[in-house]
């Protein structure tokens, strides 16, 4: 089932990001959202087959993400085969060739947008990894390809927390709200609602494969490289309006996208656009201007996962030929308290990382807009856990005129109006 095509245009997502987009940014985004679609980091083909560690962690996911892509990379197409046998198993949406990560590490060996410059090994890659989705769908086991016992356990693991224990509603106390008549402690009435289209254990259906990629390598040549890729028939590609040269420096090139959009408008293939989307504003304009089927959302949703709230707004404005946006209705500091620390309390309970540095980013992100900021997140880029968050934002209240309510935990504030 191809569910790209299920989706009301313009599809409005949330883009990979690597060392973000994981399993708790992701559940908060999608709770608090959500976008119309979520892709996880992407993961090295290498790394996803012989070492299941990192396989637990970045493909973990809940179902209120769904549509949910898993993304990878690397540049050995029998390994891209293989992997997406184990995305198939694990009962992701769709599968998402990364050919556009710049960092050196990565382009360097061939990955990435490495591939820009191996057209021929690229549609091989695309080509495998439609196979392996063709070949699961049809019956092929994890056990027929080989794969090692800690693998397919580590998949088994990992649907087996999705599916029975999923992602526990976050309790104010930090504790999991236990429920005797509901498997591993559920309490059905208090999680988030999950998505339609959630899939059924054990049902096997062919999934799409996307593209995200670059305008080129050093220069633009977009014309050649979608020509390329749409001899693949990918089901959707989102291009990012820079070359890898540019990194992330300069202006996105929307004109660029808009080209490739007339190159692809006579094929099944999706075209998405990315790159220098600060609201939804921008990216009513940059649909509006270029046709793009849909965007991807990266840095703006950085602290701010309410962003995807407004998508529908954008999307009634452009059926309506041109009506003006109504602005979304601003986030409470309560809110944003709340959300910061249920973040917090799920990073530290299903990250799979044992530390809780990997959180500062995410709580000075959400610190933008705040009075006195600045402040404020150089205290979030020191904390050590959740407890010391409530305490620096308890202070952060106090100092504005605000206050925790006294009689809720202190882990779970509401501002008050200030005392007079």
């Amino acid at each position: 089932m191809n569910f790209w095509r299920h989706i009301a245009k313009p599809i409005i997502g949330l883009s990979p990001m690597d060392g973000v987009t994981d399993a708790s940014f992701r559940f908060i985004t999608a709770k608090y959202g959500p976008p119309d679609l979520t892709v996880t980091e992407f993961v090295n083909v290498e790394a996803a087959l012989y070492a299941p560690h990192t396989l637990i962690r970045d493909f973990a996911y809940s179902e209120i993400e769904r549509p949910v892509i898993a993304q990878i990379y690397g540049h050995t197409p029998e390994l891209f085969y293989k992997v997406a046998h184990v995305i198939g198993e694990l009962g992701f949406d769709g599968l998402d060739i990364n050919m556009g990560c710049p960092a050196k590490t990565v382009a360097s060996k061939g990955s990435g947008a490495g591939l820009i410059l191996k057209p021929e090994l690229a549609q091989s890659i695309i080509r495998a990894a439609h196979q392996g989705i063709e070949d699961w769908s049809a019956g092929q086991t994890l056990d027929d390809l080989g794969l090692k016992p800690a693998l397919i356990q580590g998949v088994l693991d990992l649907n087996r927390h999705r599916t029975q224990r999923e992602f526990l509603p976050w309790s104010p106390t930090g504790k999991t709200e236990a429920n005797s008549s509901t498997p591993m402690g559920r309490n059905p009435e208090r999680e988030p609602p999950v998505k339609a289209g959630a899939r059924v254990e054990g049902a096997r259906r062919a999934i799409p494969v996307s593209v995200k990629t670059r305008l080129g390598y050093d220069d633009v040549v977009v014309e050649e490289w979608i020509q390329t890729l749409l001899e693949e028939k990918p089901a959707a590609i989102t291009l990012h309006g820079r070359t890898l040269k540019q990194q992330y420096k300069g202006n996105a090139d929307w004109d660029a996208i808009a080209r490739a959009v007339e190159i692809a408008k006579n094929s099944d293939t999706l075209i998405l656009g990315n790159g220098d989307l600060k609201d939804m504003a921008d990216v009513y304009r940059r649909v509006r201007e270029t046709k793009v089927d849909g965007v991807l959302i990266g840095r703006a949703a950085q602290g701010e996962p309410w962003i995807f709230r407004a998508k529908e707004q954008v999307k009634q404005a452009l059926r309506s030929q041109g009506e003006a946006m109504s602005h979304a209705a601003p986030v409470s500091l309560a809110e944003r308290y709340r959300v910061m620390l249920e973040h917090c309390d799920h990073f530290a309970r299903h990250t799979q990382i044992h530390s809780f540095v990997g959180m500062r980013k995410h709580l000075a992100w959400y610190c933008k807009g705040s009075p006195g900021a600045a402040e404020l997140r150089a205290q979030m880029v020191r904390v050590k856990d959740i407890d010391e968050v409530a305490e620096r934002l308890r202070a952060y209240a106090s100092s504005l005129g605000t206050a925790f309510v006294a009689d809720r935990p202190p882990a779970w504030p509401e501002a008050h109006a200030p005392q007079p």
